[in-house]
């Protein structure tokens, strides 16, 4: 099963970011027609914290195990605002909602899962992490469209608002024809 931890967001602050979305999404299909991009929907919008990919179900009985007592993480308050893509420059590949506040305690919810998940055989990605909202992935895009999504981004107010985050959710990603689907399969306290 393909499985990922990340902050399941409450209704009003994912309803706000899917406003933000929508248009962002009229913009870009009226300003950059020929960009192909895939949005993400409403009901998927989460802040990924440490994605797990292809776990076997022996493995995640023991992932289960090893995060149901919750993790020595004091609860925080999350900001939902801001857009932007990465990479920073050149053709964007992902375009993102920010986290102007929040971003010190899902970083140490992420250092605090690597003494967890590591005897479980799951490794830190290269990269360092750097977390945010995806609200679209860029399937195709010509340098001009790049460019005009870029202005669309930075023109674009956007503030879905804040909340307490005081857990963390072991999300199952199911994919199909019409899109994944998340079911929730562990709440993860928060200190």
């Amino acid at each position: 099963m393909r499985l990922f931890l990340g902050i399941d967001l409450p209704d009003a602050v994912a309803r706000a970011a899917a406003a933000i979305t929508d248009r962002l999404r009229a913009r870009v299909e009226r300003e950059a027609p020929q960009a192909r991009l895939r949005w993400v929907p409403a009901d998927n919008l989460h802040v990924t914290v440490w994605f797990l990919g292809e776990v076997r179900e022996p493995a995640a009985d023991q992932l289960v195990a090893a995060l149901k007592h919750g993790l020595a993480v004091p609860s925080f308050d999350l900001r939902v605002a801001g857009t932007g893509a990465f990479p920073p420059s050149a053709a964007p590949r992902v375009l993102w909602v920010g986290l102007p506040s929040g971003r010190e305690g899902l970083i140490a919810i992420y250092d605090r899962l690597r003494p967890v998940l590591a005897p479980l055989g799951f490794t830190p990605e290269e990269r360092p992490y750097n977390p945010h909202l995806t609200i679209a992935r860029v399937k195709d895009i010509s340098r001009p469209d790049a460019a005009i999504v870029r202005r669309i981004l930075a023109e674009t107010a956007a503030d879905a608002g804040g909340c307490r985050v005081d857990a963390v959710t072991l999300f199952r990603s199911r994919t199909s024809p019409h899109g994944a689907q998340y079911e929730r399969l562990l709440r993860v306290p928060l200190e």
